[in-house]
């Protein structure tokens, strides 16, 4: 399985599986602008589902295309090399599970500009130039995003793998390293910090992080115990050596569940908060443009569409532009529906945002806001 990843042994032979995958791509694309014509009702759904597929099957193949060019001129970094002094038991099935190899450049990242700027210092700045970096510069080890759900926590972090060169992303859960088995827990933590240190410079990237280091208590099981001592071990480990280059990002909607310990490991703390109407704005514009929306909107449109969403997270901004795009379809009757094309489907206008504005209500709860300011004021440091 993890041999998908093994890219870096031969590079023109990378080179020509990408450029398959591009002839693929373009006779798929092909294949669907081929007009469907004289077809029998009993076989239009049929064909409509064949359609369908070979639409997520194009998809799919683009994201895989985007995957294998990030590996033409990188480091050569090998799965050998990712798993040298790695447990045979567990870092295989490890990497396989947590390798990201999503690429974001932080100018896609819409918003949350505190955040980014914040992280540039902290991260970027740092893998420009090291030698720079040392003393009271010396970059920290753990930084911690924080606040709703739904505002690109994940996406940040992968941004800032990209902007900084690092050769491993590895994305983790905390049920990706809990076991039943005892002992297993430690040794997929210790597994999963040598792996990142063979990568570096390398991110650590752990979603949900109160899941797996919540304050410790009286009813809290041996095995979580454990864990908990390991995973804080292994990044006093890290802290101690200044040659390693391996970053831990946690993030989480509720960081004041965190343990103490935890949060003395992750001296940078993030807000991620909900987008500003500025950034609404930016977000929206992008949405439409990433999916190649018909639509009459003006700025002035976009604009008060922003203005009358305070309060709502970048998922709650998808969720509305979906609805919005449904609203010429639901206008059609089956039959219309049945044969319509992209082009005779009416644009997206400002009436079918206020139509969407009375189903999609913002999700983030005014009492976890409230929470989550007020632990920024406390303890965030951005």
């Amino acid at each position: 399985m993890f041999e998908q990843y093994d890219f870096y042994l031969d590079e023109s032979a990378k080179r020509k599986v990408i450029e398959l995958y591009r002839k693929g791509i373009e006779v798929g694309e092909a294949g669907l602008k081929v007009a469907v014509k004289q077809i029998s009702r009993s076989k239009f759904a049929e064909v409509t589902q064949h359609r369908m597929a070979m639409m997520k099957n194009l998809e799919l193949a683009k994201d895989r295309l985007k995957t294998l060019g990030l590996f033409v001129g990188r480091t050569k970094l090998n799965k050998a090399s990712l798993l040298k002094g790695v447990d045979e038991k567990f870092g295989e099935p490890l990497l396989d599970e947590i390798l990201d190899l999503t690429d974001v450049k932080m100018s896609e990242v819409q918003g949350a500009d505190e955040a980014k700027k914040a992280l540039e210092e902290a991260v970027i700045y740092p893998s420009l130039n090291p030698r720079l970096f040392s003393g009271l510069r010396q970059p920290t080890k753990g930084i911690l995003l924080f606040g709703p759900p739904g505002n690109g926590k994940t996406m940040l972090a992968r941004a800032v793998a990209t902007e900084c060169g690092s050769s491993v992303f590895l994305n983790v859960s905390a049920a990706v390293l809990t076991s039943k088995w005892v002992g297993d827990s430690e040794r997929l933590i210790r597994a999963l910090f040598q792996i990142a240190r063979n990568g570096q410079p390398s991110i650590i990237f752990v979603d949900e992080i109160d899941s797996m280091l919540c304050e410790r208590n009286e009813k809290e099981t041996e095995v979580s115990r454990r864990m908990k001592t390991e995973f804080l071990v292994q990044m006093d480990g890290m802290n101690s050596s200044h040659s390693d280059r391996v970053l831990v990002i946690g993030a989480t909607n509720h960081p004041y569940e965190l343990d103490t310990a935890v949060l003395r490991r992750f001296s940078k703390r993030i807000l991620i908060d909900i987008p500003n109407e500025k950034a609404r704005t930016s977000f929206i514009v992008a949405l439409l443009k990433k999916y190649k929306a018909t639509h009459g909107l003006s700025t002035s449109d976009i604009r008060t569409i922003a203005q009358r969403t305070n309060g709502y997270s970048n998922s709650d901004l998808v969720n509305l532009c979906k609805e919005a795009a449904m609203v010429p379809v639901r206008e059609l009757s089956r039959s219309q529906l049945q044969n319509a094309k992209e082009d005779q489907i009416r644009p997206i206008m400002l009436g079918d945002f206020y139509s969407a504005l009375n189903v999609i209500k913002p999700s983030a709860n005014p009492q976890l806001m409230r929470k989550l300011r007020e632990f920024a004021e406390r303890t965030g440091q951005a």
